[in-house]
């Protein structure tokens, strides 16, 4: 729509419909530092300067959900399936990408007190998360860093549930992959993207709100900012590498903005 509008406008000014200097305000010069392949800019590089447009169109950013502690436990309560109620408590409580937790290898999970017997120096029960472009189901971490979550005894008895309804599944012997399918064929393979918003949907309905992945990110970060835990530490628990993408997940709610106001007018009182 803006593209149209701007040529109509252009348009405007070869027919003297619109100012000459209307018409100028619409774009400016540019140097082009990167060149798309196979791009010519003259022999003393004249054509490196482009004209590009003079405004950007400011998109509103949608609203991100999150979901309170009563909602998680309900969540978590209602669900039949221990692998599905490990998924959901897992992502809740780290704040894992969807992508992320389908990566998951069972190698990567340390939940022992001490793992130095696997080589692995942290303390306390955690998990891995590694990037990798050959997992079978094409979940991909999406931050190539790697980084190491710990885990709460809660999520530990959560997956030791998951680990006794997975053994009654011989299929799922054969992949070290942590999260696979149980309950329709192919048996023990890998989760793929749909088969987790499946999940997801029969939450959603068994709920009566919506249900997503990346509600429970948003619900993990929202919690941890909201308890004063620190933005850098909060930083390195999502795997961002830019601090602005944290400005996203701060949600308030009424019971902050009315203790802002009490406190306010008890501060008055007390003057």
């Amino acid at each position: 729509m803006m593209t149209a509008v701007t040529d109509f406008l252009r348009f405007g000014a070869l027919h003297s419909w619109v100012p000459s200097q209307t018409a100028g305000l619409l774009s400016e010069p540019r140097f082009l530092r990167f060149l798309p392949a196979g791009y010519d800019d003259g022999e003393r590089g004249q054509w490196r300067q482009a004209q590009v447009s003079a405004f950007r169109f400011q998109v509103s950013e949608p609203g991100y959900e999150d979901l309170s502690p009563q909602q998680i436990r309900r969540m978590i309560a209602d669900t039949p399936r221990a692998r599905d109620r490990f998924l959901i408590a897992l992502l809740a409580a780290t704040g894992l990408r969807i992508g992320e937790a389908l990566g998951l290898r069972q190698e990567d999970l340390h939940f022992l007190a001490s793992s130095r017997s696997l080589g692995c120096p942290v303390q306390g029960p955690h998990l891995h998360v590694r990037r990798r472009t050959d997992n079978p189901n094409r979940a991909l971490a999406k931050s190539r860093h790697s980084r190491c979550l710990p885990v709460t005894p809660d999520i530990v008895a959560f997956y030791t549930d998951y680990q006794h309804e997975r053994n009654q599944v011989g299929a799922a012997a054969d992949t070290g992959m942590v999260f696979v399918n149980l309950f329709r064929p192919p048996l023990g393979r890998a989760m793929t993207y749909p088969n987790a918003k499946n999940v997801f949907d029969r939450l959603a309905r068994r709920a009566g709100h919506p249900a997503r992945p990346h509600m429970l990110r948003h619900s993990a970060a929202t919690h941890w900012l909201r308890e004063g835990v620190d933005r850098d530490v909060v930083q390195k628990l999502l795997g961002h590498a830019s601090p602005l993408s944290m400005d996203r997940y701060r949600h308030v709610d009424e019971s902050e903005t009315r203790a802002a106001v009490d406190r306010a007018q008890a501060w008055r009182e007390n003057q």
